[in-house]
């Protein structure tokens, strides 16, 4: 449905985007995702017409984009602030773009009445912005966004402004409405969790560059670099050098910590000699006072340095002999005490031989 070709965007010296290619398919909740200053809210913008690219093109349906000023293309942009107009009721900020479609009075009754439906506020038509709580207004520019049904709808960072469980509240939301609707949908955040709840495909962005696009399982257990694996979540990075590669998998001389195996992807680009990094989630990592041999393809001693308590799961910290930190977590799912472990104690921990993902450097 929608192409990016090699867009470049610079500002002075500054290279904002550098040859991005990308394309998203119709129906598809597609979310560009990335630290400040990678680019993708500016790449937002030139979707919507508010920029231009310095090179490259933007198709819609095998159609440029590029000479097609933002108020002519079917498409509407929801920003951070909502962007509601304070001396109109909900029901006529909700109208306002049939309106200047020339749309009917009566059809406009109409399908402002179903818009409010859409969103579950049928009720909050004739109230002022200011009478509504965050997530209403949230969801009344939502409203106004899909009224007269665009063929994309472009969401920069709209949930930032929540806070967290209304947020959470919000993300469901979102899935539903795109669900129902079926319009295209491309979201930015630098927030990792929100885009892996809510995407089909994300967009890593770094520096201008697009570094993976994926569906958020195998962005999260497959990242192809040690920035995604960093980025997406929390994960141990072993550094290490390929010295045997068999069928399936790689044995690993991990630095200052001795020889393991794990699984490799096909494809991988593993060879021996190669530098590497064994991307390791904390929820994958086994942690006791005693560790009994079994599957387990590692096998570490070591001293927890440090414990982050999180309600629902504890993180641990655990310092290895050559001064290492590795994560562990454990699930706070037992009756009683929370606490597993104690700042100080002798740990082992071990991960399984699948339980790793190898990155070449």
């Amino acid at each position: 449905m929608l192409e990016i070709k090699d867009v470049s965007r610079r500002f002075d010296s500054f290279v904002a985007l550098d040859r991005v290619n990308l394309t998203i398919a119709a129906g598809e909740f597609f979310t560009l995702l990335g630290p400040s200053g990678c680019g993708k809210t500016t790449l937002l913008r030139m979707i919507a017409g508010f920029d231009q690219p310095d090179d490259g093109d933007i198709l819609l349906d095998g159609r440029s984009l590029i000479a097609t000023p933002p108020e002519q293309r079917p498409l509407h942009t929801i920003f951070q602030n909502y962007a509601l107009f304070p001396h109109m009721t909900v029901a006529e900020n909700i109208a306002f773009p049939l309106r200047m479609a020339g749309c009917a009075r009566e059809e406009i009754a109409g399908r402002v009445a179903r818009a409010l439906e859409d969103v579950r506020l049928p009720d909050k038509g004739r109230h002022y912005p200011d009478a509504l709580s965050g997530g209403q207004k949230q969801r009344i520019a939502i409203a106004r966004a899909l009224v007269n049904r665009p063929r994309l709808l472009l969401l920069d960072e709209p949930l930032s402004a929540l806070d967290a469980k209304l947020r959470e509240q919000m993300q469901l939301e979102l899935i539903t409405l795109q669900k129902e609707v079926g319009i295209t949908f491309i979201y930015v955040t630098h927030d990792q969790g929100e885009a892996l709840a809510l995407s089909h495909r994300i967009a890593v962005m770094n520096g201008g560059h697009i570094v993976q696009v994926d569906e958020p399982s195998r962005l999260y257990g497959f990242p192809n670099s040690r920035f995604v694996a960093d980025f997406i979540g929390h994960c141990n990075l072993l550094g290490g050098v390929v010295t045997a590669v068999q069928t399936g998998d790689a044995t690993v001389e991990l630095d200052g910590l001795g020889t393991v195996q794990t699984v490799i992807q096909p494809a991988a680009g593993v060879a021996v000699g190669r530098r590497c990094t064994l991307t390791l989630r904390p929820e994958k990592t086994h942690i006791s006072t005693t560790l009994t041999p079994g599957e387990e393809a590692a096998h570490f001693r070591g001293v927890v340095h440090d414990m982050l308590y999180l309600g629902d799961v504890t993180v641990y910290k655990v310092e290895l002999a050559n001064g290492m930190i590795v994560e562990a977590l454990l699930a706070n799912s037992a009756p009683g005490r929370a606490r597993f472990f104690e700042v100080g104690d002798a740990v082992e921990v071990a991960w399984r031989l699948d339980a790793g993902h190898l990155v070449m450097e």
